[in-house]
């Protein structure tokens, strides 16, 4: 199948890969809109050129929509979707992919592949569609592959479209049939009049419906409606607004053979020459004896009725009316209307958003925005061109008409702040002037915190930077400031010293505390003490080991105090040396074999071997030693063989020693 598809291709069946499928309903644009309790018949086939596909799924395939139709339904009720496509030859081979189009241009199917949620391009012949019996979402092209995929599931309020292509070169058709699924893709709401206005000579009548209604069903000569009272005056035709390129139409056009006179009429649906009234896309129609209420008022000027509400600071008024306004009145330079108020502002532009010439709003450019308080009239006045502004009935509405607004000053959320520094919490006041009538602030306050008031005072526990954003609102104008406030009283003591030290020499005390610091208090804990940011202090000698507890106390410039304590370890001597015997029998005492006093031993290596020059022990601290056990098993006393290597910390000199030790169990 795709073999011949290539074919097509190079035969120029895609030139370009323009759309070459103008027939209604054979493009996306133009889709036959489809109910799901409706048979859709389609009894042949026009051979027309479509549009090369993309499909990511079946992207090895060059799929497109050769000889194709279009449909589009709206899901009303989420489930699945299954469908039957049944050729009238079932020796024609169909194709088909639906797509999910909701808020998308129906062309976009020609470039989106994403759009794409199901196809089947079996080059099987035969019945094709979604049902219970598919296995895949997708089914890409290529003979024995199944000629039905699984039922896709459908969102409620999505739009969809379902391209039904015609492989086979004939014009035979095929029934399209929806069954099987859980989705509903008939509108459930009754189609009805929804309602009726005049034109300017009372000679037609526009009519708004509830939904889209068939095109087909409406008759030409208008024999669906009648006029109570009639007056004489009858509906002679009908037109659907737009049949001329769709499938449905929701607005309808009716022509009166004379032009009604001032009153309170009704229009009236019943059953036309063709035996109905109009019906929608199932087929069901707007009930006999509808009846909409028509009003046909005298011919009158059509007067300014109303302001879209001014925001804040207005650069620009959006005036609205009745009724459709002609955009050829309208006086580019905004002459038609001056503005007269508690400040100077002119009218510089003014346009209406135009359709077919007509438009119901004028948008006015200021010359400046409005952004101090004041009351203000607009008022229409001939401008450049000699008049005001027409209707779309050409009545001018009268000069000297007027509509009054009034606006706000603008706000400022501009706000200070002033800190109370403290130990544990510190103290911010955020004040706002309140200027321009502002009666809302709402605050953010970083750490979690918020208020509500002009001037909150609040505390905070953490000292760091605090991201503060104020909004503020006076009924009409809106404004938000954020700043940072820095809290940086933060305080804590903290110092660096070695843990092992000998006894006669200076050891060093390195500050690492944090803050505004004023003043260092150093307890040395041996009677002596110092003021110093980083001291170095001398112990004396002493008889055994010892732990000194050192205190260190920081004092900021707010009087806030931090403390830090550490405890370091004094030995009498620094001159590394082993002892030549130890006993490892559990009394803790003299338990373990390392080297003594090796506080300036850097890059230490000990070992310990046995008489066989094996390695029992090892280790680079000499604070830990062996005890006298190998893989955990206690060694047989004797003569041990000991080395250590390591670099002296002031020297930076590396020596080695080695020696023996007994080990007595």
């Amino acid at each position: 199948m795709r073999i011949a598809y290539l074919l097509i291709l190079l035969l120029g069946v895609f030139p370009g890969f323009s759309q070459t499928c103008p027939n209604p309903g054979q493009n996306a644009s133009t889709a036959f809109p489809v109910c799901g309790t409706s048979v859709f018949i389609q009894n042949t086939v026009s051979i027309c050129s479509g549009q090369l596909l993309p499909s990511p799924r079946c992207r090895q395939d060059q799929v497109g929509d050769t000889n194709p139709y279009w449909y589009k339904f709206t899901c009303f009720t989420a489930g699945t979707l299954g469908f039957l496509i049944s050729p009238k030859d079932l020796n024609d081979d169909y194709d088909w992919e639906i797509y999910d189009v909701t808020g998308k241009n129906p062309n976009d199917v020609y470039t989106d592949g994403s759009l794409v949620i199901s196809s089947n391009w079996s080059g099987e012949k035969g019945l094709t569609g979604a049902s219970s019996a598919g296995r895949d979402i997708y089914v890409c092209g290529g003979p024995g592959k199944a000629l039905y995929s699984q039922m896709v599931t459908l969102v409620v309020g999505h739009d969809y479209l379902l391209m039904v292509s015609h492989f086979t070169q004939s014009q035979s058709g095929y029934n399209l049939e929806f069954k099987g699924g859980t989705a509903i893709i008939t509108d459930p709401a009754p189609p009805k009049l929804k309602k009726a206005d005049a034109g300017c000579g009372g000679d037609k009548i526009r009519v708004s419906l509830s939904k889209k209604m068939k095109c087909s069903s409406i008759s030409a000569n208008g024999s669906e409606f009648t006029l109570t009272p009639s007056v004489g005056v009858n509906v002679v035709s009908v037109t659907g607004i737009g049949c001329s390129s769709r499938f449905d139409t929701d607005s309808l056009e009716l022509v009166l053979d004379n032009a009604l006179p001032p009153g309170n009429y009704s229009l009236v649906i019943k059953n036309g020459g063709d035996g109905n009234t109009i019906v929608d896309n199932c087929n069901v129609g707007i009930p006999v004896g509808e009846v909409l209420p028509l009003l046909i008022i005298p011919r009158a000027p059509t007067p300014m009725d109303s302001l879209v509400p001014v925001t804040c600071g207005p650069s620009e008024l959006k005036l609205v009316f009745k009724k459709p306004m002609l955009c050829s009145s309208i006086a580019a330079n905004g002459s038609d209307f001056s503005i007269n108020g508690s400040y100077a502002v002119a009218v510089t532009a003014a346009a209406g958003t135009c359709n077919s010439g007509l438009s119901r709003e004028i948008l006015l450019k200021f010359d400046k925005p409005l952004q101090r308080k004041g009351n203000f009239v607009l008022t229409l006045k001939r401008g450049s061109d000699g008049n005001t502004v027409f209707d779309e009935c050409n009545e001018e509405t009268p000069v000297g008409s007027t509509l009054s607004f009034s606006v706000k000053d603008t706000v400022n959320a501009d706000f200070s702040y002033e800190i109370f520094f403290g130990c544990q919490v510190d103290s911010v006041a955020f004040t706002h002037n309140g200027n321009n009538e502002v009666n809302v602030w709402d605050w953010d306050l970083d750490e979690n915190l918020s208020a509500s008031i002009r001037n909150p005072e609040v505390g905070y526990k953490q000292f760091t930077t605090k991201n503060v954003l104020l909004y503020v609102d006076n009924g009409f104008c809106a404004d938000s400031s954020r700043q940072e406030v820095v809290l940086d009283n933060f305080l804590q003591a903290d110092f660096d010293v070695p843990v092992d030290n000998c006894p006669l020499e200076p050891i060093p005390f390195t500050n690492n505390s944090k803050g505004k610091i004023a003043d260092h208090e150093w307890s040395f804990d041996d009677g002596n003490a110092a003021r110093t940011v980083s001291p170095s202090h001398t112990y004396s000698r002493p008889v055994r080991f010892k732990t000194y507890t050192v205190q260190y106390t920081v004092t900021d410039i707010y009087g806030c105090k931090s403390t830090d304590r550490k405890t370091i370890n004094v030995y009498p001597s620094c001159i590394i040396d082993l002892p030549n015997a130890f006993t490892p029998n559990g009394d803790n005492i003299n338990d373990v074999f390392y080297p003594l006093n090796a506080i300036k031993a850097e890059a230490l290596d000990f070992k310990v071997y046995n008489r066989w020059g094996q390695l029992m022990f090892m280790s680079d601290n000499w604070k830990k030693g062996w005890n006298g056990r190998y893989k955990d098993v206690v060694q047989p006393g004797g003569i041990y063989v000991w080395t250590l290597r390591y670099t002296d910390r002031d020297t930076k000199k590396q020596l080695q020693r080695k020696g023996t030790v007994l080990l007595s169990n």
